[in-house]
Formats: structure tokens, C-alpha cells, sequence
């Protein structure tokens, strides 16, 4: 019995009127729910599927099992923030708030074309404008740059210089309107080559006698000047071969020609190394005592004495 007043609540809920908030998939979304920062519960609705609650008291969450519940977060005291929008989150958002309920619409507007990259000049192509989450009736429709209106899906065939610029989607709910622009840009179309016919295959084939043909085509030169240049490239390839071979004999003469001088200084040193050591003796006479010279001055010699004279 306790079911039916929550499930008659829920309900009504739902089909009340919110506000709507506007977003593009891939994109991150606030939805508010009030302004108050400290409360008792809270609990976030997609449709009738919980999202998750809040027991303002114990400051615990519960997840519900909304598809949309991974990508969701309670942030700011109640507010919830939805990341990676998808074209099925769309549509009313519940928020109960201490017994306060607050409902908001997410709009989900994609802006696609076909082919996806630019359109091109003089080819077909597809503009389309869908609002996800709107109610049933309401409508959709273009504005062209010239100011003529066109429905939400519009066909180029083909695709004009007057289509070019920039195009409004326009649509209404709850009294208010919303505009999503979007801006053409035509690319000049690249011209069709068109694929030689079998008769031009055979006049190429027959206006040239004995040609020399390689892959990917064929080019108008005699066989015997492609039997030439393949001859080329083989004494090239063989004058290389011997080129190196050369160097390689010659790196190997050299380094062994330093291990054998290596290995005769080893042996010569060994036997100068095992021969006795002999000193020289010399029978040389002395030198003669040096002359001493220059003359020393000594005391000159006494006169020898004459005897007295008698008278």
C-alpha cells in the first residue's frame, strides 16, 4: 500500500513542466536543484529510474539502477553533472530535495550531415537537425541563409553556391525558443576521371613495336635499351661486390702483417733477455802528473862570502 502514493508521486512529477537545458552529445551538463548546500535527502530521478540518493544526515550514497547512474555525480551540495551526454539521457530529470521536487528537461541537439565531411559543390547531400527529449508535436524546422524556412531534414540536389553559409535550427518549448547554428562549407567537387576505353587500350598497345612494359604501365622505350640498363645495373652490382672484397682482403693482410712484426719484436726482446751481460775492462796506463804552471818566485840564494884582505 505504501507503493502507490511514491509511484502517483513520481508520475505526476513527470508530467509536470521543467525547464529545459540545452546540450550536445559528448558534452558535460549541470542540472540545478535549488540552492540550498546543507539538506536532509536527496534523490535524482531520470524519468521514473533513480540515479542515485543522499542521506543529507549520515552523509551516505545510494546508486539506482539508471543507465545514465555511471555517468553521473552528485557535485556543488545537489546539483548533478552528467558527463559524456548520449542522444537517450535526454528527456525530465527529476530532483526531490527534503520533500521539495524539481523537475528540468535536457534537450539533446545533434547537427549531422551526409556525407559527414564537407559538402561538395554540384553532388547530393543531407542536412539533418534532431532535438531529442521534445515532446511529440512540436516541430523542428531550417532557416536558410536567404531567410526561407525548411523542415528539419533538408535534401540537396544537388548542392548550390546559394546553400552556402550559415543555417539556423530553431525550435520551441515551453514558450521559450532555441537556436542551434550551424555553418556549410562547400567544397569545389573534383572532376571524374573517366576510365580509357578498350579501343585506346589497344591503339597504346599498337602504336609503339617492341616495347619494353614494367609495372604499374607501360612506357614507349625499345627492349633493347631496357635490356641495356638491366645489364647496367648488374656490372654495377658486380664491380661493387669486388670493390669490397679488395677492401676486406686488404684490412686482413694489414692486420696481420702487425701480428707477425708484433710477434718478432716479442722474440727478439726474449732473447736479448737470456743473453749474460759482459762489462768492459780498460788496461789504459794513467796520465802523467800535470804540469804545474807558471813560475813561483822563491828566496834568491846567499852570496857566497869573500875572505878579508890582511894588511
Amino acid at each position: 500500500m505504501k507503493a502507490l502514493p511514491w509511484f502517483w508521486f513520481v508520475v505526476s512529477a513527470v508530467s509536470a513542466a521543467g525547464k529545459g537545458v540545452i546540450t550536445k552529445p559528448g558534452e558535460r551538463v549541470t542540472l540545478g536543484c535549488g540552492s540550498r548546500r546543507s539538506f536532509k535527502s536527496l534523490a535524482w530521478y531520470h524519468g521514473s529510474d533513480l540515479i542515485l540518493s543522499v542521506n543529507g544526515k549520515s552523509g551516505t550514497n545510494r546508486k539506482g539502477t539508471a543507465k545514465i547512474q555511471p555517468r553521473s555525480k552528485v557535485k556543488q551540495g545537489s546539483d548533478l553533472e552528467i558527463s559524456g551526454v548520449k542522444k537517450e539521457d535526454a528527456g525530465n530529470f527529476i530532483c526531490t530535495l527534503d520533500g521539495d521536487s524539481h523537475t528540468i528537461t535536457l534537450l539533446v541537439v545533434s547537427v549531422s550531415t551526409s556525407p559527414p565531411d564537407e559538402l561538395q559543390l554540384g553532388r547530393e547531400g543531407t542536412l539533418q537537425c534532431e532535438v531529442a527529449g521534445l515532446p511529440p508535436d512540436s516541430i523542428v524546422q531550417w532557416t536558410r541563409p536567404d531567410g526561407r524556412s525548411d523542415s528539419g531534414t533538408v535534401h540537396f540536389n544537388p548542392l548550390t553556391l546559394a546553400d552556402k553559409g550559415q543555417w539556423v535550427c530553431g525550435f520551441s518549448y515551453d514558450g521559450d525558443t532555441y537556436n542551434e547554428i550551424f555553418d556549410i562549407k562547400i567544397k569545389a567537387s573534383e572532376p571524374l576521371t573517366s576510365s580509357p576505353t578498350q579501343s585506346s587500350k589497344v591503339d597504346h598497345k599498337t602504336s609503339c613495336i617492341n616495347c619494353f612494359c614494367s609495372p604499374p604501365g607501360c612506357t614507349d622505350q625499345p627492349s633493347g635499351t631496357g635490356l641495356a640498363g638491366w645489364w647496367l645495373w648488374v656490372a654495377i652490382g658486380v664491380g661493387s661486390f669486388f670493390v669490397v672484397l679488395l677492401m676486406v682482403c686488404i684490412i686482413v693482410l694489414c692486420r696481420r702483417n702487425r701480428r707477425r712484426k708484433r710477434k718478432f719484436q716479442r722474440m727478439m726482446n726474449e732473447r736479448q733477455s737470456e743473453r749474460p751481460r759482459k762489462y768492459c775492462q780498460c788496461n789504459c796506463p794513467t796520465a802523467a802528473a800535470k804540469p804545474q804552471q807558471g813560475r813561483h818566485k822563491g828566496k834568491p840564494s846567499a852570496l857566497p862570502l869573500k875572505p878579508l884582505l890582511m894588511q
